[in-house]
């Protein structure tokens, strides 16, 4: 492939981090919000930019590629510099401009005293360093992106954050990088066979090569990998600690996109790379879906902390993301992994709504104690409409993207796994009761003495409660806004599939 460049993708990384550094050179703290809502929104256009892109020229090659194949000094690595989108990478791109300008939203009562510029700049970096390992095409610079994002979630955790806010932080940091070893030794094992870390070639070159490490063996080093990121069990036990000590924006940014960088590499790297060892696996990763399910369900049920029991509700949906892979080895591959695929889009501004609306509830009550907790409807109905949406979408409601997601996995994995999703069945009907009970334990009993005096969302805060209420319904009632481009993007992936099987 020639040198070429259209930029697009280049300015939609570094733009938010260059944003971001200066934000932190701005004299006058009354400015910095002001001027970090105006990067973000550049970012959301320069992202959905990208999207109407990709949704007008669907194709199952990289579009609007950014290639230097000789940046790096002397170039013995074969490192090259190759962004590019298709229909799996563009809605990611697309969720993430978006949930950072949430995000940036959602830090709007951040006092200007607590640091506020770093906040904002860390920020802006994270949602530029996630939009690099969605768009990466070269191996090396998709590790690099992956790297990167550790840092901006780490600080915001631990500095901005609440409770055991220091040990939540180095919990998700010391896992993720234990995740990030596994990955870098199967990344470097796929370099040393090929000498290539081109992601467009190594299907083929993989195929063909003499392997200095089995097949199977990098196919489970990097799936570890994204495994501890989406979470999967038992490596998920960062995810309920970080979420609950963290910001409500970083809460955000980390449910919404982080946990999508996982599900996201398994379909990118593990699948599109090693098919074999996916049909070969299958029966393992649809077992540990269903774990997750139903564990992430029950465990759900026993929560009295409300970001705590989304943070454990995420790794019930995730489980979903893994069954819907699974269904790879049989009939039902490309319903299976467009659900997937769609999933994990949709869990993106659900589980967005969710920490929102939770975060400004706890800024009017200051507890997120669900026992404490009664009749906010009452004060906040706007507020309360928002959780109440994303709600209903969790438990799969008609006419919301959550239904249309899980019907799509649940059509395609009980073609290859009919007893494992018969058995992932129940956990729909736990999450509608621990949904259920959750919106009538907070919006809808009496209401408390000491609640009389809330006022509910202010301009600022109904902006991205709309936004994503939208995103929700619309996704639920024309679900071809994104099932049309990930079929797209899934079809070399499932072409190599559907030869094995």
């Amino acid at each position: 492939m020639e040198d070429q460049f259209n930029w697009i993708l280049t300015i939609a990384i570094f733009f938010p981090m260059v944003g971001g550094i200066l934000i932190l050179f701005t004299p006058q703290k009354e400015y910095v919000k002001l001027f970090a809502i105006l990067f973000a929104t550049i970012e959301f256009i320069l992202c959905s930019y990208i999207f109407l892109y990709q949704y007008t020229n669907a194709t199952s090659t990289p579009i609007l590629v950014d290639l230097n194949s000789s940046w790096f000094p002397t170039n013995i690595f074969n490192v090259q510099y190759f962004l590019g989108v298709d229909g799996i990478s563009a809605p990611f791109v697309f969720l993430t401009g978006l949930l950072g300008l949430v995000a940036i939203f959602a830090s709007w009562n951040l006092s200007n005293t607590n640091r506020i510029r770093e906040h904002f700049m860390w920020l802006l970096v994270l949602q530029g360093a996630v939009v690099g390992v969605f768009t990466s095409l070269d191996l090396f610079m998709f590790f690099i992106f992956w790297e990167l994002e550790l840092i901006p979630m780490y600080f915001l955790i631990s500095i901005w954050g609440s409770g055991r806010k220091h040990y939540s932080a180095m919990k998700f940091l010391i896992f993720t990088i234990l995740g990030s070893a596994f990955m870098l030794v199967g990344v470097l094992g796929i370099y040393f066979s090929t000498d290539s870390f081109n992601m467009i070639e190594l299907p083929e070159k993989i195929a063909t090569a003499k392997l200095i490490i089995p097949a199977s063996m990098l196919f489970l080093l990097t799936i570890i990998g994204f495994a501890v990121k989406l979470p999967v069990f038992p490596l998920h036990t960062w995810l309920p600690d970080a979420h609950t000590d963290a910001p409500t924006a970083a809460s955000v940014m980390l449910a919404g996109v982080l946990l999508k960088m996982g599900g996201y590499g398994m379909l990118r790297i593990s699948a599109s790379m090693f098919p074999n060892e996916l049909h070969q696996f299958a029966w393992i990763i649809a077992l540990l879906g269903t774990i997750n399910i139903i564990y992430g369900a029950v465990i759900t049920i026993r929560q009295t902390d409300l970001k705590r029991l989304i943070a454990y509700s995420s790794v019930s949906h995730m489980g979903f993301v893994l069954l819907g892979l699974s269904a790879a080895s049989g009939a039902g591959a490309t319903i299976g992994i467009t659900g997937a695929s769609m999933q994990m889009f949709t869990h993106g501004t659900i589980t967005g709504l969710l920490f929102l609306t939770i975060g400004f509830m706890y800024d009017r009550t200051h507890t997120r104690y669900i026992p404490d907790l009664s009749g906010l409807a009452q004060n906040t109905p706007i507020i309360a409409t928002g959780l109440i949406v994303a709600g209903l979408a969790s438990l799969g409601l008609p006419a919301t993207s959550g239904f249309i997601a899980e019907i799509t996995i649940f059509l395609g994995a009980f073609q290859t796994w009919p007893i494992f999703t018969s058995i992932s069945a129940f956990g729909v009907v736990l999450t509608a009761g621990y949904v259920l009970w959750m919106i009538q334990r907070t919006l809808f009993q009496n209401k408390l003495e000491k609640f009389n005096s809330l006022e509910d969302a202010s301009i600022g805060e109904m902006f991205p409660i709309f936004v994503l209420i939208i995103s929700i319904i619309g996704i639920g009632i024309f679900p071809s806004i994104i099932s049309d481009m990930f079929s797209s993007g899934l079809q070399p992936i499932i072409s190599n599939l559907q030869a094995i099987n």
